[in-house]
């Protein structure tokens, strides 16, 4: 029988020659780690659809982000749930709402670790939705001088980056136009970017308490059957500003993480949704999965599709594997 005199099995056959002509590198570098802040004192609530995920109180938080940062993980995302919603989302702006709060106090406490900030309404509002309502409509050109605000207020407050994730048309650029105007040109801005109307958000509005009242986000949010609109939500938040560029979700979207990067150079993040985790929590939990080894799988496949960074619930159990 015929065999080529090239192999491709002879650089599988140990671990060591697999590590040595590995194509594709997780590190604990890639990880950004979600948290979801809420009032009080003492609070760690269980989220039920997210294993191992909680609402914290700000000292408690404070704890996590300690331990992030003494795994190696660079940088949190901050989320927040207020003590009260109203119809404008006031609390996402107020100085010294949930999230402003938990920025000062991890500036403070965590030297040297990233503090993003989720800049949208929708935790905030009463309704649920992503801005201002005129009827049943999110009427977008109101909400960006409230988008706008909130970003400013993290900033105040001392966030690293702000990242947008309302998906309201120009809403990058309000946001810029506010930072620089106000001395912070220094601020980046991560853009949700690519962010798609997705069933895989489910045990986040848990998490987040943002399950819209009525409706759904369809009217802004991504059909998920496009991806050529994709390049262009992306190439409009680049011309307006936007630092970093992201694609959410990521697993059923590892073709839109692709494209983005072969035709953008910007840094580019992915979200590894709430449904993503829930589904290898749930699997694992039942024992029809090895939950370490397809969370490995599955992040590792979203760095090879082109993602530079990658927001994840699993950033801790990460960053231990790839630290032992």
């Amino acid at each position: 029988m015929y065999f080529p005199k090239y192999r491709l099995r002879r650089l599988r056959r140990n671990e060591t020659l697999r590590r040595l002509v590995r194509e594709t590198r997780l590190s604990v570098d890639d990880l950004i780690y979600p948290l979801f802040a809420v009032p009080g004192f003492s609070v760690r609530t269980p989220v039920p659809s997210m294993p191992g995920v909680f609402q914290l109180s700000v000292d408690e938080l404070v704890q996590e982000a300690l331990e992030a940062k003494a795994l190696g993980i660079p940088a949190i995302l901050l989320f927040g749930i207020p003590e009260a919603k109203d119809e404008v989302g006031s609390g996402a702006y107020a100085p010294d709402g949930i999230v402003q709060r938990a920025v000062r106090e991890v500036k403070n406490r965590v030297s040297g670790l990233l503090v993003i900030t989720d800049v949208c309404l929708c935790e905030y509002t009463s309704h649920g939705h992503c801005g201002v309502l005129r009827g049943d409509e999110v009427e977008n050109d109101a909400t960006l001088e409230l988008l706008a605000r909130t970003a400013l207020s993290h900033a105040r407050a001392g966030a690293d980056v702000v990242a947008p994730s309302d998906m309201m048309d120009g809403r990058v650029a309000a946001i810029r136009d506010t930072l620089d105007e106000n001395d912070f040109s220094q601020v980046p801005i991560m853009s949700y970017a690519a962010k798609y109307a997705s069933g895989f958000y489910g045990p986040f509005r848990d998490a987040a308490q943002s399950t819209p009242q009525f409706g759904d986000r369809r009217s802004h949010q991504m059909d998920p059957a496009n991806s050529d609109e994709a390049l262009r939500e992306i190439r409009l938040d680049v011309e307006e500003g936007a630092d970093i560029v992201m694609v959410k979700p990521a697993l059923a979207y590892l073709d839109v993480i692709t494209r983005a990067r072969l035709e953008f150079d910007l840094p580019l993040a992915a979200y590894s949704v709430s449904g993503e985790y829930a589904m290898i929590k749930a699997a694992a939990e039942r024992g029809w999965l090895d939950e370490r080894r397809i969370m490995m799988e599955v992040l590792t496949a979203i760095k090879r599709a082109g993602a530079d960074m990658i927001i994840t619930y699993h950033a801790k159990d990460v960053a231990r594997v790839l630290t032992s």
